[in-house]
């Protein structure tokens, strides 16, 4: 079943979230106050409207609030970003992602309701920040300020090892829950599995452990 989707905020990060969702098949609507935005996307979107995502009215006229999921991507309007997000779920919308601009917005839109706040820019500095500083990192997720998801390529430390041998979960206190070797992929890998050379590991843990394991193992050096 499609799922339906609003977009409210139609720059890089709006913009490639409606274009990635349209390519999953989704059906998105989505909103500006920019005539020259919504130009841009009514042939790619479902639907496209000009309006102003703080005029209560509306957003209820829209009915908002029958959509599965709606995500305000306003740029840097922090004001029009807090009340969106507060009339989107007075209005009873299921779920609100959100972008911030920095922690304190972060902060102020989760005491008002939204389901999920993210940081784009933020998040992307850190991940191109650990490729950087190791191209074992392919990518870096965090979960919360504490925990985070990471792939990490198999370099000369791990190739032709067990996870056994390697013990990260008792040295580093982190988990691997999953190998990606070509096209598949080992959840829950055995302790006797040997990691090969060309394997991405998905491994979870504390953020700062992640970091000692990253430093002992994976940092170019």
């Amino acid at each position: 079943m499609k799922k339906e989707f609003v977009v409210i905020g139609l720059g890089r990060f709006g913009g490639s979230i409606c274009k990635t969702l349209i390519e999953q098949g989704m059906e998105v609507l989505v909103m500006d106050r920019d005539e020259a935005r919504i130009d841009e996307f009514a042939s790619i979107a479902t639907h496209a409207v000009i309006a102003d995502s703080t005029d209560e009215t509306v957003l209820k006229s829209l009915g908002i609030r029958n959509f599965d999921h709606v995500i305000v991507a306003i740029g840097a309007d922090i004001q029009a970003s807090i009340l969106t997000t507060l009339m989107l779920k007075e209005i009873g919308v299921k779920r609100v992602t959100v972008k911030a601009q920095n922690d304190y917005h972060a902060k102020v839109l989760r005491k008002i309701g939204a389901d999920n706040v993210v940081h784009p820019e933020r998040d992307m500095g850190k991940r191109i920040a650990h490729n950087i500083v190791s191209k074992s990192i392919l990518d870096y997720i965090e979960l919360s300020e504490k925990y985070s998801i990471v792939e990490i390529a198999a370099n000369y430390h791990l190739a032709g090892h067990s996870i056994l041998d390697l013990n990260i979960r008792a040295k580093y206190g982190i988990t691997i829950v999953a190998i990606r070797r070509g096209s598949n992929i080992i959840v829950s890998p055995q302790a006797g599995d040997v990691i090969e050379r060309e394997d991405v590991l998905i491994v979870i843990g504390a953020v700062e452990d992640i970091n000692r394991f990253e430093k002992d193992l994976l940092l170019d050096k």
